[in-house]
């Protein structure tokens, strides 16, 4: 099983959600970790290859940004409540600058 490494405050973001989604994405964490696809995801190439974003729709919309293409760990990128349809630049931005910073 591969570790998770959360970046930024990714940890803290995914600590604020309410406790329904946030297990949900935990469990979807944890089957990335074994090598098993999320139930809900989309990827994000705008962000970086190998990215994808694990949705939920319980309590709201809620997403994680994660990579885990490398040998050594699941990164997560970023955790956010998406409150429109599209993905907000900013948090585009981060994600993308936290995968390069672990893609150098």
């Amino acid at each position: 099983m591969k570790p998770l490494v959360f970046l930024g405050s990714s940890l803290d973001a995914l600590h604020a959600f309410p406790e329904t989604p946030r297990r949900a994405i935990g469990f979807e964490l944890w089957q990335v970790q074994n090598g098993l696809p999320p139930r809900d995801f989309r990827p994000m190439p705008d962000i970086g290859p190998g990215v994808n974003e694990i949705r939920t729709h319980r309590l709201g919309e809620w997403r994680v940004t994660f990579v885990a293409k490398f040998d050594d760990a699941v990164y997560v990128l970023h955790a956010s409540e998406k409150k429109s349809r599209t993905t907000r630049l900013r948090d585009i931005k981060l994600a993308r600058k936290r995968y390069f910073w672990i893609n150098r």
